[in-house]
């Protein structure tokens, strides 16, 4: 099958493609509990795609708890299509956009303050990796809510819960559209973005000293300042 945008108003990644159609099939029923999926190199096939895209879909499946690995055998089925995935309608209006940031502001202090204690080498370089592409774009006086997005989404896997996680990607095209027009607002302001990356880096360096309260705080008082700014842009 062919990729391409499953609408036209949303540009999706390959990788969240293939990983969202893999994560059908496999809440659908379509396999059995137990089966053995089909190889990297068939589902890249399949897909149309690199087998890397087909590596990091099977690792968030096995992230999320659907799939397992045998070594040298392949993947296989943990789960079946027993309950709804988590999901969420499509963002509609500012009443929407104001309870996704209600939501984040719940659980994101939460996943910095446990990422603070739980982080290891591989997950703090994740969020690392994430900070270093919005340091670029802030230099280049621009925005990328793509790596704003793989920040948190790095800090909520960094704190070694799947249900922050999980959360996290279920909500990526609302945080997305809260992020887009918070990137547009603080572009106006002539040290907009430098501050609001400098944010960003006080929560990476809280995480990486193991400072929790402090993880919590910064990233609070970070979501809550991108929704006044928000807010306040559009009034």
């Amino acid at each position: 099958m062919t990729m391409g945008l499953e609408n036209g108003t949303t540009r999706k990644s390959l990788g969240d493609i293939v990983f969202e159609r893999m994560h059908r099939a496999i809440k659908s029923g379509a396999y059995k509990l137990d089966e053995r999926l089909p190889t990297e190199h068939d589902l890249a096939a399949e897909f149309e795609v690199s087998r890397p895209i087909v590596r990091e879909a099977l690792r968030r499946l096995r992230e999320q708890g659907l799939i397992y690995s045998r070594r040298g055998a392949g993947s296989f089925v943990r789960a079946v299509g027993m309950r709804e995935p988590l999901g969420f309608g499509q963002l509609e209006n500012i009443a929407d956009l104001l309870n996704c940031y209600e939501f984040r502001l719940t659980v994101e202090p939460a996943a910095a303050a446990a990422a603070a204690v739980r982080h290891n080498a591989t997950s703090l370089a994740a969020i690392r990796q994430a900070l270093e592409l919005m340091r670029d774009a802030t230099n280049r006086q621009s925005h990328r809510e793509d790596a704003d997005f793989q920040f948190h989404l790095a800090i909520a896997r960094a704190a070694e819960n799947s249900y922050f996680s999980t959360a996290m990607e279920a909500l990526k095209d609302h945080i997305a559209v809260g992020m887009k027009f918070h990137g547009a607002s603080v572009k106006r302001e002539s040290s907009g973005l430098s501050r609001v990356f400098a944010e960003h880096e006080a929560i990476a360096e809280a995480i990486a000293g193991g400072n929790g309260p402090m993880a919590r705080q910064l990233m609070h008082d970070h979501l809550t300042g991108s929704r006044e700014r928000l807010f306040q842009a559009s009034k």
